[in-house]
């Protein structure tokens, strides 16, 4: 690979102040900034109805719910990663003034196909190191479909959940969240939607 063709290595305070500058918003893995695409309508109506429903249980406590416009920032391996979740929850706030939070407790991303390689590999073994997070929950968006990584004494466990009338209970949080809610207005297809687990599995290992 010529010099011209390698990607650009910046420090986190350069990917900030690009961000600060910048119209549009992207992530930061270890010194590389990937831009971030435009969500589906269906995607981002997931995404609210779970902030809609966690403000309403959280409300007046110190636990608050942030959207996807606010980063997490975490350290992996030695270097600093940057990410914009779907929406978190964090109990440990960083200042107001703040672009980012250090310490979130809950992380919901809704799949899509052109993250959901990043979301169910790079970024769940990024985000299942940090400290306080108790637990991290990805959506399907096209079937009442969620996958609930939980942190117990032996490390996070994965619980598969199902079905319209499902209820996913955040013990730390004291509340729990109904399928029902999370897919208001969402109208179900017969599959998915997303590509083969087989598929899923050769993209992961190439």
């Amino acid at each position: 690979m010529s010099n011209a063709e390698k990607p650009e290595y910046f420090t986190p305070d350069e990917y900030l102040l690009m961000e600060e500058r910048g119209p549009t918003k992207s992530e930061y893995v270890d010194g590389w900034i990937r831009a971030m695409s435009g969500a589906t309508l269906r995607h981002n109506r997931v995404k609210l109805n779970c902030l809609v429903q966690l403000s309403l249980k959280l409300r007046e406590q110190c636990c608050q719910p942030f959207d996807s416009d606010t980063k997490i920032r975490l350290d992996y391996k030695g270097k600093k990663r940057f990410y914009y979740p779907d929406a978190q929850v964090v109990c440990d706030s960083n200042e107001l003034s703040s672009v980012f939070q250090d310490h979130p407790v809950l992380i919901i991303e809704v799949l899509s196909p052109s993250t959901r390689r990043y979301d169910l590999d790079e970024k769940m073994t990024a985000y299942l190191t940090i400290p306080s997070l108790q637990c991290y929950l990805l959506l399907e968006q096209h079937q009442p479909i969620a996958i609930v990584m939980r942190r117990t004494k032996s490390g996070f466990l994965r619980e598969d959940m199902q079905g319209i009338n499902a209820s996913i209970d955040l013990p730390t949080l004291g509340i729990s969240l109904g399928m029902r809610d999370i897919y208001e207005g969402i109208e179900f297809t017969t599959e998915c939607v997303q590509e083969p687990e087989q598929e899923y599995e050769t993209l992961r290992n190439n």
